[in-house]
């Protein structure tokens, strides 16, 4: 039962090959040896390490587009608050 679990739980995962630099590496050993932090792998780190780089990523993307529409679409939506602030302060 157990190796089922073990199993199901990588099986959307594919293994892969990197080439990390010395002094990485041994700080990610550091943190290895960390009892507290409760790292069972490298792997496990450098998935996590990866997953948030992403997130990251695609926020700042998402933020970029973001900002894009507002450089077109400022000067109307300035007029837009205007008005619904004209409107709300003639209720």
């Amino acid at each position: 039962m157990t190796v089922t679990l073990y199993a199901d739980s990588f099986s959307n995962m594919k293994t892969i090959a990197i080439t990390i630099d010395e002094p990485t590496l041994k700080r990610l050993d550091r943190i290895m040896a960390d009892k507290s932090m409760n790292w069972k792998t490298r792997s496990e780190i450098i998935r996590k390490a990866v997953q948030q780089f992403i997130a990251q990523l695609e926020r700042s993307a998402e933020e970029e587009r973001e900002r894009e529409i507002f450089r077109r679409h400022g000067a109307r939506l300035n007029r837009q608050a205007a008005a619904l602030i004209k409107d709300q302060a003639n209720s």
